[in-house]
């Protein structure tokens, strides 16, 4: 169950990503942000009668921490999709957000199979393969990548403080999660005097890209209570793979042999891991 999970989790992260990017193209980075996590807050509120959980501070306190963290690596990634290569800034990203946990998880305890570590060394290889892109010599700008490695810490760094919230809390986590990252984005946008308002036909894009990244988060949750963070957090990595295929699929963006080498990894590696998993 944890590698469904995980990998579900990790095609609608892609999905979310994907989305996201478009929004950026049509409206200030500030707006997406806001409003797309605005959706997200509304869609767990929703959800919460559905998994109920056990309400405590520490619980949201734990949210509340991953949730600024996660902010951060959002605004970063949304700032490096609009001004990167999407197949260059989403990848770069993945593997810095799923290097930390791991790192984490091992340092903590984790203990995986032999044949799951080879997987994870897969689907980190996997990342970097899909991450080279012909249309600028397999690299964004250096300002972009740098922006997009900043990006992933604060993504890491989002996974494992939500990882460390109690395993009985249900939702609440994420629901402290999304009133922080709200609170501290739209804040920023204030003092900075950013407007949030959508551009033409941007609105749909952002509440999609919001819905699907909070129905991503509800996935990882469950995964990583069923699961080794270490494990899941690489298998959520491989959400580059759906957000490549999206941008090949509907911009036209074209892939080299490498990149589809790449997707064949990482379904190698979800493979290998999900082996190991009933060993």
């Amino acid at each position: 169950m944890t590698v469904i999970l995980a990998t579900a989790c990790a095609i609608v992260y892609g999905t979310a990503d994907f989305f996201g990017g478009l929004a950026t193209r049509r409206t200030q980075v500030f707006s997406v942000v806001v409003l797309s996590q605005l959706a997200g807050l509304a869609f767990i509120l929703a959800l919460l009668p559905l998994l109920p959980g056990a309400y405590s501070g520490t619980a949201l306190a734990w949210g509340l921490a991953a949730g600024l963290s996660g902010a951060a690596g959002m605004v970063l990634f949304y700032r490096s999709l609009a001004t990167g290569v999407m197949s260059v800034v989403a990848p770069t990203t993945a593997v810095t957000s799923a290097a930390l946990p791991v790192v984490f998880g091992l340092a903590t305890g984790d203990r995986p199979q032999v044949w799951a570590l080879v997987g994870v060394v897969l689907a980190l290889g996997s990342v970097l393969l899909v991450s080279q892109d012909s249309s600028s010599g397999g690299h964004g700008s250096l300002s972009s990548v740098l922006t997009a490695l900043a990006a992933g810490a604060g993504f890491g760094g989002f996974f494992i403080l939500l990882a460390m919230a109690p395993h009985d809390a249900g939702l609440w986590p994420l629901v402290g999660a999304r009133l922080s990252s709200v609170s501290a984005v739209a804040l920023l946008a204030l003092l900075t005097r950013r407007a949030l308002k959508a551009g033409p036909g941007a609105l749909p894009v952002i509440f999609a890209a919001g819905v699907l990244d909070m129905a991503a988060n509800v996935l990882y949750l469950l995964a990583q209570r069923d699961g080794l963070l270490s494990l899941v957090a690489v298998l959520v990595s491989l959400y580059p793979a759906s957000t490549l295929l999206l941008a090949n699929r509907v911009l036209g963006e074209r892939l080299r042999a490498v990149q589809v080498a790449g997707v064949v990894c990482a379904l190698a590696a979800v493979a290998l891991i999900a082996v190991a998993q009933h060993l």
